[in-house]
């Protein structure tokens, strides 16, 4: 259906059925999906495409151009070598179980806690290295709390019926792990209801996505010392130690309320419990890495939860975990195959556009004082673009060596030793500057970001294709789809959390007291407007979602301005165009899994109530206060 066919008394009605309902009635969502739709499409085609170039690759049929590209080869051909991965069976992870059995008492694990972490194995909290929220040139030390066995703390609630159900599905997919690891039946199912119990005590005392999309709440620095001294069994001066290489004054602590409670959840009563608990996570982690029948039963909880009927094939997993591996050496051969420099030049200089744009909005708001513009502006004018694809590769992949299948090589080695490089890497970061050059998207990741402590944006290849952006397509039309996801990400530097950031990326408050008021009330309007809305048996919540549905404000009203200053203006294409982009056919139980822990609003309602807001949407499809895409001028919200 072309936009021409699609009625305006149809969009009156419901904006994004008009324009998607028909692809909805007939797209059928793959068995092994979750979802289909405009972002699904663009992974599934690029999957298709690589996958064909790496069977080319395997049979030689296409030179490598480097050395990083001749490693992800052995990997991906130990990968795909399921016969050699029936034969090693149960084998290469049996080695770690082990390791955790043989754990006796906390002054054993004490003794070797630093390689433990760089061996990828499962501890009580979690240590990394990010830039430093208040001097964001640098890297920092952060601890967090542990990660549970479901999704968020909000499932162990006693009134969410979601938790009663999945928990028992996880504990029955772990024991069998356990069995086909060599654990008799008694033995997995003690192991299992040790390790829940043990959970069960963690998940109180870690923030819920809720909680923890208010961003800036994860910076409470203190002292080392008083950190570790609210740890009782675990040794973290000599730990952090051996991983940076000396004690820390400071480390940054995402949730204090964890480590109040620390000594409570681990003591001499829990460590057996606790051991259990790494023997779970230890065998769910490693099961893409065995046999097909591991694979296969180690994906039934995430296919419970997200409605998967199937799991991909095994070629195409072999292709995921090869390709993740080396995901920026795949996502540069990707870029410059697929996208090229004239590509990239041409959305470089739309995201400038924006960019000029948002400054020309900034400019004109009636509400920001002369002061905080001119920071904005600063700000603004500071970003960094990145498009396409890095200048350069990470150099931490020129250090991932493969042992092949003629060095007799297996993947779950080959795949632990990779592993223990990236975390060396990460905590060899400590305490120098930040390399902003550094991608945290591979280039063929359908998807963009924007990084407050860095102040950038960036666009992979990937998402630069139809619906969202094509030579082929009229402005409107692509500033109604990447025009639009260019705009949302400069908005995220103004949004709740963004706007607490300066240029530099430093959490520093470059408001005005009365702005910031003014903004806070303004971002309460967007909880409100969201805050409720009825979908898939449940209600959207307004908190969590917040920061997105800002940035797709701001984004869709200033690529609507962006789309209004060319010769050719369309608004009901640029409008037809975004309601396309988000176009999804979901399973009800991933609908349900994003409701609970994802920042952005369902699909759907991005499309449909984001329209409301803008006044030219009700002059380009003639909306009327009898409609029902109507909504009253005093409630719409308009941020940027």
């Amino acid at each position: 259906m072309n936009n021409n066919e699609i009625s305006d008394s149809k969009i009156r009605n419901n904006f994004y059925d008009a324009v998607n309902g028909e692809w909805i009635k007939n797209a059928t969502i793959p068995s092994d999906h979750s979802s289909t739709g405009g972002f699904m499409d663009l992974v599934d085609n690029i999957d298709k495409t690589l996958m064909n170039d790496f069977k080319d690759i395997k049979a030689g049929k296409i030179k490598l151009q480097n050395d990083d590209m001749i490693e992800f080869k052995k990997l991906y051909e130990l990968a795909t070598d399921f016969d050699k991965r029936e034969k090693d069976g149960a084998k290469p992870v049996k080695s770690i179980l082990e390791k955790i059995e043989n754990i006796k008492s906390f002054d054993d694990l004490n003794n070797q806690l630093a390689n433990w972490t760089l061996d990828g194995l499962p501890l009580p909290f979690n240590f990394g290295i990010e830039a430093d929220m208040k001097n964001a040139k640098y890297n920092a030390l952060y601890a967090s709390g542990a990660g549970t066995f479901l999704p968020d703390k909000t499932y162990y609630d006693k009134d969410n019926p979601a938790g009663a159900k999945l928990m028992p599905v996880f504990k029955d997919m772990s024991k069998k792990l356990l069995v086909m690891a060599g654990y008799n039946e008694a033995q997995a199912k003690n192991i299992v209801d040790s390790a829940e119990k043990f959970d069960r005590l963690i998940a109180p005392n870690i923030k819920s996505a809720e909680e923890s999309a208010d961003f800036t709440k994860m910076y409470n620095p203190m002292s080392f010392d008083s950190l570790s001294n609210k740890v009782d069994k675990f040794n973290l001066n000599s730990y952090v130690k051996d991983l940076i290489g000396q004690e820390p004054d400071q480390v940054i602590v995402s949730e204090p309320e964890y480590f109040d409670a620390f000594n409570k959840i681990v003591n001499d009563d829990t460590f057996a419990m606790m051991k259990n608990w790494m023997l779970v996570k230890t065998i769910n982690a490693s099961t893409g890495l065995l046999t097909e029948e591991f694979r296969q039963v180690g994906g039934e909880f995430s296919r419970t939860l997200s409605g998967k009927k199937s799991a991909v094939k095994k070629e195409k997993a072999a292709y995921y975990l090869a390709s993740g591996t080396f995901d920026q050496v795949i996502g540069d051969y990707y870029g410059h195959k697929y996208f090229g420099e004239k590509a990239k030049q041409n959305v470089y200089d739309m995201v400038v556009k924006m960019i000029n744009v948002y400054e020309k909005r900034l400019n004109n708001n009636t509400w920001l004082s002369e002061d905080t513009k001119k920071m904005a502006i600063k700000k603004l004018n500071a970003l960094q673009i990145h498009v396409g694809y890095p200048d350069k590769i990470n150099p931490l992949f020129d250090t991932f060596k493969v042992n092949g299948k003629d060095e007799n090589g297996d993947l779950f080695t080959n795949v632990h030793n990779i592993g223990k490089l990236v975390i060396k890497d990460e905590f060899s970061k400590w305490n120098k500057p930040v390399d902003k050059s550094l991608w945290d998207m591979s280039a063929n990741t359908v998807n963009a970001y924007y990084s407050p402590l860095e102040n950038v944006i960036v666009f992979p290849a990937a998402i630069l294709q139809a619906p969202f952006y094509s030579l082929k397509q009229s402005s409107s039309e692509n500033f109604g789809g990447i025009g639009a996801v260019i705009a949302h990400e400069i908005s995220h530097a103004f949004d709740n959390n963004g706007c607490q950031f300066d240029e530099e990326g430093n959490l520093n408050n470059w408001w005005t007291k009365e702005d910031h008021e003014h903004f806070d009330k303004l971002a309460q309007s967007m909880i409100k407007e969201f805050d409720g809305i009825p979908f898939a048996g449940q209600k959207v919540n307004g908190k969590l979602t917040v920061s997105e549905n800002i940035a797709d404000g701001g984004g869709l009203s200033c690529a609507e301005e962006a789309a209004k200053g060319e010769e050719d203006c369309n608004l009901r294409d640029f409008f037809i165009n975004w309601a396309k982009i988000w176009r999804t056919k979901s399973t009800e139980q991933f609908k349900q899994l994003l409701l609970s822990i994802d920042v952005h609003a369902p699909s759907e309602l991005r499309a449909q109530v984001q329209v409301k807001n803008l006044s030219d949407f009700y002059t380009t499809f003639d909306v009327k206060p009898s409609d029902s895409m109507y909504m009253k001028p005093e409630d719409r919200v308009n941020i940027w």
